[in-house]
Parts: C-alpha cells; structure tokens; sequence
C-alpha cells in the first residue's frame, strides 16, 4: 500500500506521556503512535471499499480551526483542540491492534475556513483513498464540512459505496446562514450531495429541543433527517436507533460533537449541555458503530480547552477515540 503525500500546516509533533517501560505490555499511546511518512502519490486506481476496519491503519489529522464558532458566534478556542486531545490520548495505555499515525494539522488561519477546508479534505480523501482510517481532530463543528468534503472526495464515494453520516450532537447544524459556521455544516452537506444528485443520509443522537429552532426543526423534517431526542436516549433506544441508521448504508461517517454530553462531564465546548447523553450511552454508541465494520472516517469537535476543567472534555474525546479504534 502506498501512502500518499498530505499537505499539512504543522508537521507531527513528538507525543508525550508517562513511561512504564519499552515492553508491549507496558504501551501507552505516546509510545505506540509514529509519524505519518508520505512514501509517493496516492494509487492511480484505489479500491472503492476500504479493508476490513479491524485492519485498517488510523491516521491522526488535526484541524486547528475555531473560525466556524465565531462566526457562529460561540465561545472560540477550539484551534487548540487537537493538541489537547493528543495530549489526553498519550499517556493512555494501548491496546488497540491497529497502527496509529500521526499526520500533523491543517490550521485555519485569517479567517480562511473555507480553504482550511479544502486542504483538510483534500487530505482525508488521500487517508481513504491509502485503505487507512482517517481520524480528524477539531476544530470547531466546522471540522464536519471538512470531512464531508475529504469522504465526497474518495474513491468509496465516487465508486458508488453508500455513505451516511451519524453525529452525536445536542444540535442539527442545518443553519441557513450567508457564511458557513460551525452551525452550518449538514445543510451544506444536503445541498452538495443534492447538486452531485445524491441525497444526504444523516441521523442525529442526542437533540436538544430547546436548543434547536422550530425552524431547525423544520429543516430537519424537509431534509428527512432521522434524530434522537437527548431525553430519549436510553441505552435501549440508543441502540435501536443506531442499528437502523447502519443497516441503510454501507459505510459510516461518525462525527461527534462533545457538546453532546452533560456539561459535568463535557464544561470544555463552546456551548455546554445542561441535559446532556449520558457517557455510557454515547461509548456505547461508539463501540456499535466501530462493531460494525462500516467506520469509514471519524472526527472529533467543539473541545475548547480554555473552558475545560482539569482536561476533563479532553479526556473523554480521548476514551472515545481510544474507544473507537479498539
């Protein structure tokens, strides 16, 4: 396999963490995660499915972009995310049986979200495109556009592989806006996939109707958008719901908003959860999407490591990641 050339704006930094030992089982991420090396083009031909996600190799990306929040007009400092997370991950002992790389981060800067998110997809499509599992690092919830952009752009996509997109958020982010925001990303995923004559297959767990217009909602309906309420989401019905949404595709965008959980357990995001879906629920959630073998790309959004407490949000964006890729 070869893997393609990315074109990041901060290369791979070292991983840090507590050491033990150099002995399998003594590994903690920090030890086990290397550099991303670009050996040549990607392949000509890629195939269209990916390999079997077990065998997959994870590739880590950074997106260092809070732009879509303050035009969203949330609380910024979400471009400090992935460093946070990193740095939660690292010192968590490795079990995982897949390869782990580190890519490095596209940043945002100057207010050029959109061309951040054209470099960050453009790399997420080289990651899929490789046979290897992207994992995007946000980034305000401007991160999903991102990724939409990198998953339309590969060879899964345009060979025809059907793929929805789940997001674990207290949101729908289908705001109509003149800009795109980090409220804005799933109506511009619904209408890119209307002008390539597709339809957006997307589900949301977690909605917070008080948090979401009858405007939002209306959308919503209009878009065919399944959702969860956050006060519905019971394990059981977690469950279900998932388990519907991945029998209609063949492969899986998981996007989460860490706003998603209460704010006890998530105070680090630009707008926290005063309700919230229980951890366990949404780990669960985790463990049944990666269960299923049909995880095509991940990301992670909406930490804002100035308002966390004692890196409490970044360390459960880390168990989730750790969670995900087994």
């Amino acid at each position: 396999m070869v893997t393609a050339a990315l074109f990041v704006d901060v290369p791979p930094l070292p991983w840090t963490g507590r050491f033990d030992g150099d002995g399998a089982e003594h590994r903690r991420w920090w030890q086990a995660v290397t550099s991303y090396a670009p050996q040549g083009p990607a392949a000509a031909h890629p195939a269209p499915v990916p390999a079997p996600f077990s065998s997959r190799t994870a590739v880590i990306l950074g997106f260092g972009s809070d732009e879509g929040v303050r035009r969203n007009k949330g609380r910024v400092g979400a471009a400090a995310a992935p460093a946070a997370i990193r740095a939660a991950l690292g010192p968590l002992a490795f079990h995982s049986g897949r390869d782990v790389l580190d890519a490095g981060d596209v940043t945002v800067s100057g207010g050029s979200l959109e061309a951040g998110q054209v470099r960050a997809g453009q790399a997420v499509s080289r990651i899929i495109d490789a046979g290897q599992l992207p994992v995007l690092l946000g980034g305000g919830h401007e991160t999903a556009f991102a990724s939409y952009l990198g998953v339309a752009g590969s060879a899964a996509v345009r060979e025809g592989l059907r793929v929805g997109v789940l997001n674990l958020d207290a949101h729908f982010d289908l705001r109509d806006e003149p800009a795109p925001s980090s409220g804005t990303p799933f109506l511009q995923m619904a209408r890119a996939e209307a002008a390539a004559g597709r339809e957006l297959r997307y589900a949301v767990v977690g909605i917070s109707e008080p948090n979401n217009t009858r405007a939002l909602f209306r959308t919503a309906e209009e878009l065919g958008v399944d959702y969860l309420l956050d006060e519905d989401c019971t394990a059981e019905a977690a469950q279900s719901f998932v388990a519907e949404f991945l029998a209609q595709v063949d492969a899986v965008y998981l996007t989460i908003d860490l706003d998603v959980l209460p704010a006890s357990v998530a105070p680090g995001v630009s707008a926290p959860a005063a309700y919230g879906v229980p951890l366990p629920v949404i780990t669960a959630v985790c463990r049944q999407v990666a269960a299923s073998g049909k995880l095509l790309h991940l990301d992670v959004a909406e930490l804002n490591p100035d308002f966390d407490i004692d890196a409490r949000t970044a360390k459960v964006a880390a168990r989730l990641i750790a969670t995900l890729l087994g």
